[in-house]
This record gives C-alpha cells, structure tokens and sequence, in this order.
C-alpha cells in the first residue's frame, strides 16, 4: 500500500512500475535527488498534483496487480 508519506524512492521499491503512473500524473523527477528526501505529498505540492488522487490511483494498480 502506497502513502502520501512515503518517498518516491521507497514507493518504487513497492512495484517499479507505479513508475507509469507517477510519469502519466506529472510526476517527472523519478531520478531527481529530492525523490529520495522529500515524501510524495511534498512532491505533489511542488508539481500541482492532487496527493490523494495519486495515491488512489498508485493503490489501485496494485489492487488489480
């Protein structure tokens, strides 16, 4: 289950593929150092991304998976 705590970093570690999603949201900076420091919440608020809809959708993937 992913959470709006969570890094970028630790959500790949989850399912490398949550990758798409997090490309397809706006979400470019995978290999970007803050990916490892700041949480995705934080991310979401730098990019205008709805954190909670982001989340839904990452854990809905893994629900399909």
């Amino acid at each position: 289950m992913v959470t709006k705590e969570m890094t970028i970093q630790e959500i790949l570690a989850v399912d490398e593929d949550l990758a798409d999603i997090l490309m397809a949201s706006g979400m470019h900076c995978l290999g970007c150092i803050m990916a490892h420091t700041e949480n995705l919440e934080q991310a979401c608020a730098v990019h205008g991304i709805d954190a909670d809809a982001l989340v839904d959708a990452l854990n809905a993937y893994l629900e399909q998976k």
